[in-house]
């Protein structure tokens, strides 16, 4: 079977997998359906949908020789048992500083770290409180005799009481509004920048940076409507809103897994590279061949030769331990990796002094 198809096959099966997981505890978490909403059936089948979509495309791209090697090396050097408890605190102190602040999008402007910032936290906070309703996880009950009450149902277990008319109720049920909030926000700030800084905008494609926001300001627009209709306005339109509203979600979970919004899963294998990196600066460093000095970490130039040749690019240099071997005679030099970036420049520079002196030699 051909390279391709095999990959296809193995990240199709990851999916279906991924998908027959969460339908399978769509179905124990709402205690055989028994507390999952009709209703929501087509947010069920789109996130089935999205999930094995997800998971396809992640397989697909840790397939791909140059991710599979981070990803290798990075788990690798992670688990490594010396050092596996510092890891693991660096690897929450990462998670904190890259993620929950966003500090990789701070360093490239405030405000667009503050559009990046809002529109995360309104979706991570959104997609807490809607997906576990959505597949029955989670659901609230009066208790008889005290309808002043509610109780909350994890996977049909009791584990909280609250009064309806508490400011903690509020809040909970509120949340999504809150979400919209934070997301209607961001998404402002981010067509501000596309507005007003003409060289981001150049660069701005729709299908990839201006549908995502469109989408997420769509959802957040339609779900205050709802909120809107039913609390001030004694339901007028809501029937319509409702189904406006589920549209809008639904294409937007159809759109996760083949747009912007996948870096939302990629990126957290930043951490595993970061820990490469470092294993990588604090170990042997690889010297040039020809002037002898380090420029790199061996173990990285190492990998990057083994990526190479799994791809298909050759950059062997036959000929180049002897004399007369090309640029890099004399120097016992096998691969282009094995010289530094500032000697590939000259070597680049010899080799067209060469071309120009018809053959002659040209002293290196």
């Amino acid at each position: 079977m051909p390279r391709a198809s095999s990959d296809k096959s193995i990240a199709a099966a990851w999916g279906l997998l991924s998908a027959a997981i969460l339908a399978g505890l769509v179905v124990v978490g709402s205690r055989s359906l028994a507390r999952f909403d009709a209703a929501l059936v087509g947010y069920t089948f789109a996130t089935l949908f999205a999930t094995f979509a997800i998971t396809y495309r992640y397989a697909m791209w840790l397939r791909r020789p140059p991710t599979r090697l981070y990803w290798r090396r990075g788990w690798s050097v992670f688990l490594t048992p010396a050092y596996l408890r510092a890891n693991i605190v660096e690897a929450v102190r990462r998670f904190t500083l890259a993620f929950a602040a966003n500090r990789f999008i701070f360093r490239r402007g405030r405000l667009r770290g503050a559009a990046h910032w809002l529109i995360m936290w309104g979706c991570v906070l959104a997609a807490a409180i809607t997906f576990p309703l959505v597949w029955g996880w989670i659901h609230f009950e009066t208790l008889p005799g005290r309808l002043d009450l509610y109780r909350v149902y994890v996977f049909g277990f009791p584990v909280q009481t609250f009064p309806i008319e508490s400011a903690y109720a509020f809040i909970v049920f509120h949340g999504l509004v809150w979400a919209a909030f934070l997301v209607i926000a961001g998404v402002m700030l981010a067509f501000r920048r596309r507005m007003v800084d003409h060289g981001a905008a150049t660069l701005q494609m729709f299908a990839q940076d201006i549908l995502p926001l469109v989408l997420l300001f769509a959802i957040s627009v339609t779900g205050l409507m709802l909120t809107a209709s039913y609390t001030w306005m004694k339901g007028y339109a809501y029937d319509f809103l409702a189904i406006l509203h589920a549209i809008t979600v639904i294409v937007a979970l159809l759109y996760l897994p083949f747009g912007k919004l996948f870096h939302i899963f990629q990126r957290p294998a930043q951490i595993g590279v970061s820990f490469y990196k470092d294993a990588g600066a604090g170990g042997e460093q690889a010297i040039c061949r020809r002037c002898a000095r380090p420029y790199a970490p061996l173990m990285m130039v190492r990998d990057l030769i083994a990526v190479e040749r799994d791809l298909g690019f050759s950059y062997e240099m036959p000929g180049a331990g002897e004399q007369g071997g090309g640029a890099a005679a004399g120097t016992g030099v096998s691969h282009y990796q094995q010289i530094c970036p500032r000697c590939r420049r000259a070597l680049y520079g010899l080799a067209q002094g060469r071309t120009w002196a018809g053959g002659a030699a040209v002293p290196e």
